[in-house]
């Protein structure tokens, strides 16, 4: 899915054990395969490590991957790395347990669970894993990121929420439309353009580059900018006002929980009595609806034709998919669509989904970017990796803990590599958009935007 280039060549590969060959689990092992490290997974379903043992060059172990036995045998006494992916969250930080407790290794725990979403930060301490990752809470956070502005593709956050990328499509009508970079940037100075993209193509824009209608553009902006940001660009939003979500599943509670909290209306619509039941005395502040959205008179009569934003959340991709080309045909709502499944990816390019949603993919990336960190050097450290335009770029934040060839020196000095931006420089909170004269210090964290994927190390910036 994701090119990887090895730019280090002082790095060594890690050994990886992933415990679970699903979704999340298939995708780990795709890109951390790629990214040269030495992969070993246990799964209990001997077909699936028939699978994947075939198509890719890891070992595999059938099992539980619980017990110490198997874990010996897949060999956590030499791992670097123990990545538990099953579909259970018990298994998943028992797994991470015995690994840290019999092995010397670092573990990571999916955990989906709402039960354990106020008790992650507990219970990394206590069983003291590296980091325990929960996908649907992670969608929501992101989904409820862009409705509070609307007029984004996408938000993604860096630097402890102090700076956030948004990403947004320019109308024929919008001012940017035959204007240059440099011109914008004399009156933005709290933005950084970093990539568009044009007719399927992506470049890292330099001052000359003129916009044009169609063209997907992602800029840098501090963490309260944004929607002052995109008004100087011309691009009007507001905060949504009300929601409708279809689903009443995990994603489905966290985003309601947190939208109600901004004090975001929100209507859900799920077919399962229980779980209605079970969502009304969880949200009370909410509206749930039992009943089959895929009925489109019940939509109308629920007001999809007014409401200001629509999420379908249910489990099915296709499911999600024709609700949102509904909604887009009978109201102005803005939608954003979950997708779990990465294949037929050019055919979902195809489709005016508007924002799309992975779950599976920020849980891979959040896990990808500590393996790189654990990979690289101790003291400079990958913070946060984002892939942006189906993978063609990756934004990537680095800790900046000692003293290297980029630290120093204005930035206009050092040879950068070509289809790359330092696109901003945290320094104790203040975000800084460089300029030629600025340096990169120790203590700093650095975003870097690039069309290179398999950044380990900040010094992998220079030519």
């Amino acid at each position: 899915m994701f090119g990887f280039k090895d730019f280090g060549s002082d790095i060594t590969p890690l050994r990886v054990i992933i415990v679970g060959c699903g979704k999340v689990g298939a995708t780990l092992i795709d890109q951390l395969s790629r990214e040269g490290n030495d992969i070993t997974i246990i799964d209990s379903n001997e077909q699936k490590i028939s699978e994947f043992t075939n198509q890719y060059d890891v070992m595999g172990y059938t099992g539980n991957g619980a017990s110490y036995s198997v874990q010996k045998e897949a060999g956590i006494d030499d791992a670097d790395l123990l990545i538990a992916v099953t579909g259970s969250d018990e298994l998943n930080l028992l797994c991470c347990t015995v690994a840290t407790r019999m092995g010397n290794c670092a573990a990571i725990a999916r955990v989906r669970t709402p039960d354990y979403s106020s008790e992650i930060n507990y219970l990394r301490d206590r069983l003291g894993l590296a980091m325990i990752i929960n996908p649907e809470m992670e969608a929501a956070m992101e989904t409820a990121r862009i409705l509070y502005l609307p007029a984004a593709l996408e938000v993604n956050s860096f630097a402890h929420g102090e700076a956030q990328m948004i990403k947004f499509k320019i109308k024929p009508d919008c001012t940017l439309v035959g204007k240059a970079v440099f011109s914008i940037a004399r009156a933005t100075e709290n933005l950084l353009f970093t990539c568009v993209e044009r007719k399927g193509e992506v470049v890292i824009p330099n001052g000359n580059f003129v916009f044009e209608a169609d063209d997907v553009v992602s800029f840098v902006t501090s963490r309260h900018n944004g929607r002052e940001a995109l008004k100087t660009l011309g691009i009007h939003t507001t905060s949504v006002r009300n929601c409708m979500i279809v689903g009443g599943g995990k994603a489905a509670f966290y985003l309601a929980s947190q939208l109600l909290r901004e004090g975001i209306d929100v209507k859900i619509i799920e077919r399962d009595q229980k779980r209605c039941e079970e969502l009304s005395v969880l949200l009370p502040n909410a509206i749930i609806i039992n009943g089959d959205a895929t009925d489109a008179e019940l939509l109308r009569e629920e007001g999809i034709q007014t409401i200001d934003s629509f999420v379908p959340l249910t489990g099915i991709d296709e499911e999600n998919i024709l609700l949102t080309l509904h909604a887009k045909q009978v109201s102005d709502a803005k939608v954003i669509t979950k997708i779990n499944r990465f294949a037929f990816q050019n055919v979902i390019n195809t489709l005016d989904l508007g924002s799309v949603v992975y779950p599976r993919i920020i849980t891979s990336e959040a896990i990808i970017a500590y393996a790189r960190a654990k990979r690289a050097s101790k003291d400079s450290n990958i913070e946060t990796l984002y892939h942006m335009y189906d993978g063609r770029v990756e934004a990537i934040e680095f800790q900046i803990g000692h003293s290297s060839a980029v630290t120093g020196k204005p930035l206009k000095d050092l040879t950068l590599r070509h289809h790359l931006m330092v696109s901003f420089i945290n320094r104790n909170g203040r975000i800084i958009f460089p300029s030629g004269n600025d340096t990169i210090e120790v203590g700093d964290t650095v975003m870097v935007v690039t069309t290179h994927t398999g950044f380990n190390d900040v010094v992998d910036i220079l030519a």
